[in-house]
C-alpha cells in the first residue's frame, strides 16, 4: 500500500504546512496564494522535496476544475445590484482592455525576448488578464472594504475577462500554427471562433442557471436540503455546465460564472446556506492548483529567461494594464484616485500559468518560454500588487472606513447628516453654500445627477467650501447625504 500511502501524506503534509505558513505570513501581508506557489516550488525537483513532477496534462485538467469551482464560487456570490454601479465598467475592461494590455505586452516581448509579432502576441494574451481566483481572495483577505463602485468592477471584471483571454490565447495558438504551416489564418475564423466561444458560454451558463434555480425551491419543498449536499449539488452542477460548454466549442468559465450569478440571485435563500461550505471548495481548489502549479515549474530553467521576464511583468503592472483601464474607464466618470486602484489591482494568479500550458499542449515550438514567463509574471505580481492591496486603498482613499476609524469617517461621511429628501436650495440656505441651479430639487436626485454615475456609499462631490458625500444607499437612489466643510466658516458676529 506504499504506492498509495506515500504520495498521500507527501500531499497532506505538503498541504498542511502551507496553510500553517499561510496564516502566518498573512499577517505580514504575503497572501495564502504566494505560499502554496512558493511550496510547490520548494517541493519541486529544485527544491528540499526534489520531487520530479512533469505531467502537465493532469495540470492542465485539475487548474481548470479548479478554477471552474473558484468562478462558480465567485458567482454565487455576486449579487445583481452590483451590476448598477460594476457591469458596463467591468465589461469593457474584460474585453477592450485585455486584448490592449496583451498588444502592449505582446510589444514588450519582442523587444525583450526578440520573438516574433505572432509568437510575442500569444505570450501578450497569456498573461494579459487579471485572475479571479488571485482578485476574489485577495480582495476578501485585505482587510480593507472597497467602495462599492471599484470593488464591483473588480469582481465582476475577474469573472468576466478569462473567457477573453482563452480566446485570444487559442486565436494566437491558431494563427502562430497556421504561420509555421505556411497558412493564412483569416479574420473571419477568428470572429467564428469568438462567437463560438461567448455564445455557447452564454447559453448553456444561463441556461444551466435558469433550470437549477428552478429545480432548487421545488427541491427543497420535498426534501430536507442542508448545507453540505447542497453545496455538493452546485458544484456537480457547476461542473457539468463548464464541461458541456467547453464540449460544444463555448467558453467553460463564462459558462460557470454565469450560472453561478443566475442561481446564486434567483436562490439566494437557499443558496446562502450553503455559501460557507463553497467557500471550502474554492480554498481546496485554490490550494490544489497554486501548489500543483508550484510543482510544475522548474526555477533553474526559469533562470535562464528571468530578466527579460521581469521586465515583461513591469512593462505589463505599469504600462499596459494602467494604460487599458485609463482608456477602458475613461467613459464612467471614475475618479483618478479609483481608477489608479483598478489599475494596480490588476492581479495575476494562475490563468496565465494555466493558459501557459496551451501552446505545449498544442506543440507549439518553444512554448516552454510562454511557461517560465508566466511563471515570473504571476511571482511578482502576487509579491508586489497582491501584498499592497490594503495600503493602496487607503493612500488612494477608495477603502470605506471600518471599526475604531472615526478620523478617516469624519473624511468620507463628513460632520453633518442630512436627509437626502430635503431640496437641495434650503439645504444651501441654511448652511450658507453656493446655491446651485434645480433648488427645488431634492438633496439625493441633484447630488447624483451631478456625480453623473451611478452613486455609492462614499462618493463625493465639492461645493463651496463644503464637501457633499453619499452616507447610505436604498437601492440606486440616495438615502442619506454628509456634510463637512473644507475650512472654517466665517466669524457671523454672534
Amino acid at each position: 500500500m506504499d504506492f498509495i500511502n506515500i504520495p498521500l501524506f507527501a500531499a497532506g503534509a505538503l498541504v498542511f504546512l502551507s496553510v500553517l505558513s499561510g496564516l502566518v505570513s498573512t499577517r505580514v501581508g504575503f497572501s495564502f496564494l504566494l505560499v502554496f506557489l512558493v511550496a510547490g516550488m520548494l517541493a519541486g525537483e529544485d527544491g528540499p522535496g526534489g520531487l520530479r513532477f512533469d505531467d502537465f496534462v493532469l495540470s492542465f485538467w485539475v487548474a481548470n476544475v479548479s478554477l471552474a469551482v473558484i468562478l462558480l464560487d465567485g458567482g454565487l456570490r455576486t449579487g445583481y445590484p452590483t451590476f448598477r454601479t460594476g457591469l458596463k465598467p467591468a465589461t469593457g475592461l474584460a474585453t477592450a482592455g485585455v486584448a490592449l494590455s496583451a498588444a502592449i505586452t505582446g510589444m514588450a516581448g519582442m523587444w525583450l525576448l526578440d520573438l516574433e509579432w505572432p509568437m510575442a502576441l500569444l505570450l501578450g494574451a497569456i498573461v494579459g488578464s487579471t485572475d479571479a481566483a488571485a482578485v476574489f481572495s485577495l480582495l476578501k483577505s485585505s482587510g480593507v472594504s472597497l467602495n462599492e463602485r471599484v470593488a464591483a468592477t473588480l469582481e465582476i471584471e475577474s469573472g468576466m475577462n478569462d473567457p477573453m483571454a482563452v480566446y485570444l490565447t487559442l486565436a494566437m495558438i491558431a494563427w502562430v500554427k497556421a504561420s509555421l504551416g505556411g497558412e493564412h489564418l483569416g479574420l473571419a475564423g477568428l470572429l467564428a471562433l469568438m462567437v463560438q466561444q461567448f455564445g455557447w458560454g452564454a447559453v448553456v451558463g444561463l441556461g444551466g442557471g435558469f433550470a437549477l434555480s428552478w429545480l432548487l425551491p421545488r427541491l427543497a419543498a420535498r426534501t430536507e436540503l442542508r448545507a453540505g449536499p447542497l453545496a455538493l449539488l452546485l458544484v456537480s452542477a457547476g461542473l457539468a455546465v463548464f464541461s458541456a460548454s467547453g464540449w460544444l466549442g463555448g467558453s467553460g468559465f463564462l459558462a460557470v460564472y454565469l450560472f453561478g450569478l443566475v442561481v446564486g440571485n434567483r436562490s439566494a435563500a437557499l443558496v446562502r446556506d450553503a455559501l460557507w461550505a463553497m467557500d471550502g471548495y474554492a480554498w481546496l481548489s485554490q490550494a490544489a492548483m497554486f501548489l500543483l502549479l508550484g510543482l510544475l515549474v522548474t526555477p533553474s530553467q526559469m533562470l535562464q529567461t528571468l530578466w527579460p521576464a521581469l521586465g515583461v511583468s513591469v512593462v505589463l503592472m505599469v504600462v499596459a494594464r494602467p494604460l487599458a483601464v485609463w482608456l477602458c474607464l475613461a467613459p464612467f466618470r471614475f475618479r483618478a484616485r479609483e481608477v489608479w486602484f483598478v489599475s494596480w489591482v490588476g492581479l495575476r494568479g494562475a490563468v496565465p500559468i494555466v493558459l501557459a500550458v496551451f501552446p505545449v499542449m498544442a506543440g507549439v515550438p518553444g512554448a516552454a518560454l510562454f511557461f517560465n514567463v508566466a511563471f515570473v509574471v504571476v511571482l511578482t505580481s502576487l509579491l508586489l500588487q497582491g501584498t499592497t492591496i490594503a495600503y493602496a486603498a487607503r493612500k488612494l482613499h477608495v477603502a470605506l472606513p471600518g471599526k475604531g476609524e472615526e478620523r478617516l469617517a469624519r473624511a468620507v461621511y463628513g460632520d453633518f447628516v442630512l436627509d437626502a429628501r430635503m431640496p437641495v436650495g434650503e439645504v444651501c440656505a441654511f448652511y450658507g453654500l453656493p446655491a446651485p441651479e434645480r433648488g427645488h430639487e431634492p438633496l439625493g436626485r441633484w447630488l447624483a445627477q451631478e456625480l453623473g454615475r451611478p452613486p455609492v456609499v462614499g462618493d463625493m462631490l465639492v461645493l463651496g467650501p463644503a464637501h457633499l458625500s453619499v452616507r447610505e444607499m436604498n437601492g440606486p437612489d440616495i438615502r442619506v447625504v454628509g456634510l463637512r466643510f473644507l475650512q472654517p466658516l466665517a466669524d457671523s458676529g454672534d
